[in-house]
């Protein structure tokens, strides 16, 4: 029988959610002040001059609307669910390989750790990509709807990103985020079964848990 820390995912959303709000506007803030004086060929988009964060807030709130230190929140609250695809494909790969030996290797778990990453990394990239176009916020998209957070501007411009660049486009970028995300995730598991084991160890209950 395998033992498993149950995680209370509702409170993990929740705390998703009240971090998402209280720290958009730095997003914000921050994705502009990085991509200032980039050169871009897309004429939609609007230069910046920040002189710092700052005069970036000052601007942005004296321009846009203090809302717009928000754009960007709709689908970063849908990437609070990454966290528990993951876990949800951790746990079915962990219990599918339990079903044909005894333990689980750290190479397993590495394995399976990565790929529960990856994916859910695929699958809710198209929102990353907008949440980033919104945290820009300097385009001139959607002229008749300026609510940049809404579910009817997330998906104009999901649509304006593949008829623009094909259904690829929603996966520009992908290879790098794999890169940066899935590494940290196979080890954040390697790690999170050994304490597991240990501390089943220091329990008393070594008998319970596979791993």
């Amino acid at each position: 029988m395998t033992v498993f820390f149950p995680l209370d995912t509702a409170r993990l959303r929740l705390q998703g959610v009240v971090n998402v709000l209280l720290t958009t506007p730095l997003w914000v803030v921050n994705t502009r002040l990085k991509l200032q004086g980039a050169k871009f060929r897309n004429e939609d988009i609007v230069p910046t001059n920040y002189k710092g964060i700052i005069d970036a807030f000052h601007q942005i709130i004296r321009d846009e609307g203090i809302l717009a230190l928000w754009n960007g929140t709709f689908p970063s609250l849908l990437l609070v669910f990454n966290p528990a695809i993951q876990f949800m494909f951790y746990e079915g790969l962990k219990r599918q390989l339990l079903k044909k030996r005894v333990k689980l290797s750290s190479l397993d778990v590495f394995i399976i750790g990565a790929i529960s990453k990856a994916i859910a990394t695929t699958v809710t990239y198209p929102m990353q990509t907008v949440q980033s176009i919104l945290r820009f916020g300097r385009h001139r998209l959607n002229p008749e709807n300026r609510t940049l957070g809404s579910l009817r501007n997330v998906l104009y411009l999901l649509h304006q990103r593949v008829k623009r660049f094909g259904i690829m486009g929603l996966y520009k970028g992908l290879e790098a985020k794999l890169l940066q995300t899935v590494l940290t995730a196979a080890l954040m598991f390697l790690v999170y079964e050994k304490l597991t084991a240990t501390t089943f160890t220091v329990m008393g209950l070594k008998s319970a848990h596979k791993h």
